[in-house]
């Protein structure tokens, strides 16, 4: 047996080997490489066929759903002899079970199989009826004599032997690509697949011409000491195998339940109406996307009740063309030649009939398009449960306003006034039960005399201590200041002398 990188528990890089390999070993060791065969981790013979089972997950193309246990106990036909087993990736094939033993085999169990030449590994994932209704569906016939055998479950020496076939075979992929690059050939190895007793080696390659590997073969065969067996796949197996996330944001189809690929052509996306965009039609694999042939039936089968969208209709308005066609609901958008940009939704049963009255030699007055009955508004009171301000409470004007705080507080015949002239607002009220009389208020004096001249007051600078202009004159209410202010340098003030007197005697 030769020697293989152990890539678990990998040596410390030599001076000859390059960063590259440092690099392809530091990621294979942080990988998962049991996750091929729908393992969480190394198998092991204590685990049970039910955690081994659970391992498989539930989106994988490895998991089998029983979903025959849902009917409970109903009575089984006979007993089904083959069971599926799994081996890497989507690697399946049925067995039949040995009549001569008392063993029984249950989903989980990883047991041994009859090979080419020698025995394989693998992991039962379907048995009973359900195995007998997927054995139905792939066209397999039960009395086949070419079905090959399980052997035995597997022993601990067969199962180390399988475990380190899985660990080598990353080291073997990439030195298989190493000698196919120096041979110059157009080819890719996607996938490697050693058989369980070590003997046979699978490696699953992708190339877009044919390729002459004979020479490649011999290299492989000296290299690694096992019978080197070739398999082309296409570019959508090779998605299968790597796996991803499509663009609907889940797993892609090819990795989760598609096992047969059939051919995409651009004739499904015509009849499906999506643009003819190649970035968006085309899946990882460089392909047009798998589930473009998923509703295509379904769109043929109702497109058969349509009438032709390519025949234009003739009415006492004009003549229409179809632009567009909507077969799941049924209608069609026609627009006038001489009114290109008004657009008419009408039934495909009313399009139809308008057809054969043209067929007919009649001319229809026009389009009837049923008129949309309104929609009732109704009208929904929000209450405020939880206490939340009104939205528009800074609208409001303010109420505690200076001009308000003025009438309230004092002004021109207010309480402070009435307090003022010594007449409190609880005075006036009678002590004997009699009726309240209004106070009334002095009458001013008018006098006829002149009033005294006054001297003309002489403007002295303020300087302002609020956000008030100085008055201009006197008894003059200061007019307030715009709320932004530009700010000055302060200087000194100018002192002038009153009157050119005392300007000389000083």
């Amino acid at each position: 047996m030769p020697e293989y990188t152990d890539l678990e528990n990998p040596k410390p890089a030599s001076e000859t080997e390059t960063v590259e390999t440092e690099v392809f070993l530091r990621k294979t060791v942080e990988e998962n490489i049991y996750n091929s065969r729908g393992c969480a981790h190394a198998p092991n013979l204590e685990d049970t066929p039910g955690d081994r089972k659970r391992q498989m997950g539930c989106c994988a193309q490895m998991h089998a759903y029983n979903w025959t246990d849902t009917f409970g106990d109903l009575p089984s036909p006979d007993p089904f002899d083959l069971v599926e087993v799994r081996f890497k990736n989507t690697h399946k094939d049925f067995f039949r079970l040995p009549a001569d033993t008392n063993e029984t085999f249950e989903c989980g169990d990883i047991v041994a199989v009859e090979g080419n030449s020698g025995h394989d590994i693998g992991i039962i994932c379907l048995r009973g009826e359900l195995a007998r209704i997927q054995a139905k569906n792939k066209g397999i016939d039960p009395l086949s004599p070419q079905i090959k055998k399980v052997y035995r479950k597997a022993r601990p020496n067969d199962l180390d032997k399988w475990l380190e076939t899985i660990r080598i075979e990353k080291e073997t992929q990439r030195r298989a690509r190493v000698i196919a690059a120096e041979l110059g050939l157009d080819m890719k190895i996607n996938n490697v697949e050693y058989q369980g007793d070590f003997t046979k080696a699978i490696f699953y390659y992708t190339a877009e011409d044919r390729v002459d590997f004979r020479q490649l073969i011999k290299l492989y065969a000296d290299e690694f000491k096992v019978r080197i067996e070739m398999k082309q796949i296409g570019a959508r197996q090779e998605a299968g195998n790597i796996g991803g996330i499509g663009s609907c944001g889940r797993e892609l189809c090819c990795v989760t339940f598609l096992h047969n690929f059939t051919s995409v052509s651009t004739h499904a996306a015509r009849v499906q109406q999506v643009s003819l965009n190649p970035q968006k039609l085309a899946g990882q694999c460089s392909k047009l996307k798998c589930c473009l042939n998923y509703e295509y039936d379904t769109y043929i089968d109702l497109q058969k009740n349509m009438p032709d969208a390519r025949t234009p209709i003739l009415t006492e308005k004009g003549r229409a063309k179809c632009i567009k066609t909507d077969i799941l609901n049924r209608k069609m958008t026609y627009v006038y030649e001489d009114e290109p940009n008004r657009y008419i939704d009408v039934d495909a049963d009313e399009a139809a009939r308008l057809i054969e009255a043209n067929r007919r030699g009649e001319t229809p007055a026009g389009f009837q398009t049923p008129q949309p009955e309104p929609e009732a508004v109704q009208e929904v009171n929000f209450s405020n449960v939880v206490g939340q301000d009104d939205l528009t409470r800074f609208d409001k004007p303010n109420k505690g306003g200076r001009q308000n705080r003025k009438k309230k507080h004092g002004g021109n015949g207010g309480e402070r006034h009435e307090r003022g002239n010594g007449v409190s607002p609880r005075s006036d009220a009678p002590k004997n039960g009699s009726k309240p009389t209004a106070v009334q208020s002095k009458p001013v004096p008018v006098s006829n005399k002149p009033l005294p001249i006054q001297s003309k007051p002489v403007p002295v600078q303020v300087k302002p201590t609020d956000n008030s202009t100085p008055p201009k004159k006197t008894g003059d209410k200061p007019t307030p200041r715009p709320e932004k202010r530009v700010s000055k340098p302060i200087g000194k003030p100018i002192l002038r002398p009153k009157n050119p007197d005392d300007a000389n005697a000083q």
